[in-house]
């Protein structure tokens, strides 16, 4: 449980009041009253609050130290610029970025998102029975969410059932916009690291040059197998593992098949693998829906070109008990995700302010 705690020094700040939870100092605003910790990871710890103002429950996010290390630092800027402008029942909702008191040297960040229950992958692990409706349901939402961004151009780039956010009446939201990209951004950022690798496309795993919303679309494909199956399709232990496993169940890729491939050692490797016929995934998941069993197939597709759209996938006879296609408006604004790799510490932390102040216009004055 969070325990009420003096500042420290004794030297308590106007509009803060201070709570140690897992053995971390929070310094929160005081229209907050943290509850318990409730997750905690390489990007900090998250503890579940109540707005005194609102009396809505909340999760608040401390990122500890935001600025040791740069490349996380961008990710926290990325994910505010993004999340300021999404509006989406299937994306999780920032209702606050924490002012803090010096606006030049400050360390930590707290961001304060909707408070969700769970994670589908907590409950894929769960001895909880999941049904074809259940299935359905999540499978729906999560590509319900996904054609909004990708309507806004915007590549999630790490969808994976731990990021993607579940409450106890089965709503799913998807989280962690860290790692997103703009498709029509520069071509820079195609080479870097996307993806945890059991839900990464091929495309991405053979180094090829150029990418687009396909790859999202693999790994929901992946997702949906791990819903269908309560345990991952692609469990690679490395890199050249993980297309030894895409290959064993996919089977062996026919020459157009890899036309896509241009790296040509790339291309050598795969078609250096021994043959393997194709595994049937109705035998993988003999308990799936057959209409299940043939959207997954689409979404698992080697070739990306000829992979299934996330639109397609919405209007597969599998969707069609859910899918509206008039309930379904296209992201508002194009966002551009596009920020120099090369800032410095200090022109980060400004840009963070500013998006700060965008949940607080009244501290716009403050200049220390």
């Amino acid at each position: 449980m969070a325990s009420y705690v003096d500042p420290p020094n004794g030297i308590g700040t106007g509009g803060k009041h201070y709570f140690t939870m897992w053995q971390t100092l929070f310094e929160i605003d005081t229209k907050y009253v943290p509850i318990k910790p409730i997750g905690r990871g390489a990007y900090g710890i998250v503890c579940s609050s109540i707005n005194r103002e609102t009396n809505e429950k909340v999760a608040i996010k401390k990122i500890h130290n935001a600025f040791d290390n740069r490349v996380d630092a961008l990710r926290t800027l990325r994910e505010l610029k993004l999340l300021r402008h999404l509006r989406h029942e299937n994306v999780i909702a920032l209702k606050d970025v924490m002012v803090p008191i010096h606006r030049r040297s400050f360390k930590d960040v707290y961001l304060v998102y909707e408070l969700m229950d769970t994670d589908l992958h907590q409950i894929i692990k769960s001895s909880q029975t999941l049904s074809n409706d259940h299935c359905q349901y999540f499978l729906f939402q999560l590509l319900r969410g996904l054609k909004y961004l990708h309507s806004a151009n915007i590549l999630h780039r790490d969808l994976k059932p731990g990021n993607l956010l579940v409450n106890a009446n089965c709503d799913l939201k998807i989280c962690d916009f860290g790692l997103a990209r703009t498709s029509s951004g520069k071509e820079q950022f195609m080479t870097e690291y996307v993806v945890t690798r059991w839900y990464r496309a091929p495309e991405l795993l053979l180094c090829c040059d150029k990418y687009d919303t396909s790859i999202d679309v693999w790994s929901v494909g992946c997702i949906f197998a791990e819903l269908l199956g309560r345990k991952p399709i692609f469990p690679g232990t490395e890199c050249l593992n993980q297309l030894k496993l895409i290959i064993n169940i996919l089977g062996s890729q026919g020459e157009s098949d890899l036309e896509f491939i241009d790296n040509p050692k790339a291309r050598k490797y795969i078609k250096s693998l021994p043959y393997s016929p194709r595994t049937s995934l109705g035998r993988l998941y003999p308990g799936a829906n057959p209409l299940a069993i043939d959207l997954l197939h689409r979404m698992l597709i080697f070739d990306p070109s000829k992979r299934i759209s996330v639109t397609e996938a919405l209007q597969h006879p599998y969707m069609s008990d859910l899918y509206n296609p008039n309930s379904n408006p296209p992201a508002q604004v194009p966002i551009d995700l596009d920020i120099d790799e090369d800032l410095g510490e200090d022109m980060i932390r400004e840009m963070m302010w500013r998006e700060m102040i965008h949940y607080h216009p009244e501290a716009a004055s403050v200049t220390s």
